[in-house]
C-alpha cells in the first residue's frame, strides 16, 4: 500500500519503520522530527496525496482535529484515515464524521504497548469505525502489532483504551502501595512477589511490569524508572477517562483518585519524565498522612 504517516515521534517513527520493512511505501510528516530511514514530505497535505491509508499518531484531540482538517481535503476518495493517537472520544467521533462526509473511511485505533511495542511490532490496537475500513487496515495492524480488536463504531477504540488505562493506573498505584507497605512491615520484596504473583493479588502491573527493581519481570524499575510509559502520559489518559466518565454520568471514584494522585506526582512532585511505575519510590518516601 501507499501509506502516509503523520506524527513521527517516539511511537510513530518505529511504527512507520516496521511498515517500510514489510515492503509498504511510506511518506511521513512531522513538524519537528525527521527520523532516519523515513521519506518525509514538506507538509501533511503533501504526505497524504495518493495514499491508500493515512495513519496519524498525535499528542491530543485538538491537534488531531487540526491535522484532520488539513489532510481530509487532500486525501483521495475511498482512502482510510486511521488515527492511532489516544484522544478524547468526542474528537475521535468528530473526525470520523468529517472523514465520512468526504467519502473516506475513518478509524480510531489507539494502541497499548508503549515504545517497546511500537519498536518490536507487538502493539495491541483497539479499533472503532466501519468494518470495511477495519478490513483495509488490518494487514497493517498485523505488521505493527500482535493484536487488533474491532471494538465497534467510531469512538469505540478510544473508549476501550480509556477504560483499559484507567484500570492500569489504579492497579499500578495499588501494586506500588503494597510493595511500600511490605517494606515497612519487614517483608522481603521477593517473597512478597512470589506470593502475590501466584495468588489473588495477581495483576499485569505485578507480574508483567513489576515496579520493584530486581524483582519479577524486567521493567523500567530496573533502569532507574526511565519511562516505558511516562507518568505524564498516564495522567493524560486518566484525565481522558474522567472527562468521559463525566460526559457519560459514570461513577468512577477509584479512577478519580488515581487521576488526582498522578496529577500530584507529575505536577507538584518529581514524577514528570519518570515511568508511571515510579509511584513505588514515591510511596517509599512517604508516611501515612
Amino acid at each position: 500500500m501507499n501509506i502516509a504517516f503523520i506524527g513521527l515521534g517516539n511511537m510513530g517513527a518505529p511504527m512507520a519503520r516496521n511498515l517500510i520493512a514489510a515492503g509498504h511505501a511510506v511518506t511521513g510528516f512531522d513538524p519537528v522530527a525527521r527520523p532516519e530511514g523515513i521519506v518525509t514530505a514538506a507538509s501533511a497535505a503533501e504526505a497524504v496525496a495518493g495514499a491508500d491509508v493515512v495513519i496519524t499518531m498525535l499528542p491530543n484531540g485538538a491537534i488531531l482535529r487540526a491535522v484532520a482538517a488539513e489532510v481530509i481535503p487532500a486525501m483521495k476518495p475511498g482512502a482510510v484515515l486511521c488515527d492511532c493517537s489516544t484522544v478524547d472520544v468526542e474528537s475521535a467521533r468528530a473526525v470520523a464524521e468529517q472523514a465520512a462526509a468526504a467519502g473516506l473511511g475513518a478509524l480510531d485505533a489507539p494502541v497499548s504497548g508503549g515504545v517497546g511495542g511500537a519498536t518490536n511490532g507487538t502493539l495491541t490496537f483497539m479499533v472503532g469505525g466501519p468494518e470495511e475500513a477495519f478490513a483495509t487496515v488490518k494487514p497493517l495492524f498485523d505488521i505493527m502489532g500482535q493484536k487488533a480488536v474491532h471494538c465497534g463504531a467510531a469512538g469505540a477504540g478510544q473508549s476501550a483504551k480509556i477504560c483499559n488505562n484507567m484500570i492500569l493506573g489504579v492497579t499500578m498505584i495499588a501494586t506500588c502501595e503494597a510493595f511500600a507497605l511490605a517494606d515497612k512491615l519487614g517483608l522481603d520484596r521477593q517473597k512478597m512477589f512470589d506470593v502475590v504473583s501466584t495468588s489473588s493479588g495477581y495483576s499485569w502491573t505485578m507480574n508483567a511490569y513489576t515496579p520493584a527493581p530486581g524483582v519479577g519481570a524486567t521493567s523500567p524499575a530496573d533502569n532507574g524508572y526511565k519511562p516505558g510509559f511516562a507518568a505524564e502520559l498516564m495522567l493524560k489518559d486518566l484525565r481522558l477517562s474522567q472527562q468521559a466518565a463525566e460526559a457519560a454520568d459514570a461513577d468512577t471514584p477509584m479512577g478519580k483518585l488515581a487521576t488526582d494522585l498522578y496529577a500530584q506526582f507529575v505536577e507538584a512532585e518529581d514524577g514528570k519524565g519518570m515511568d508511571f511505575s515510579a509511584m513505588l519510590p514515591r510511596f517509599e518516601k512517604r508516611g501515612r498522612s
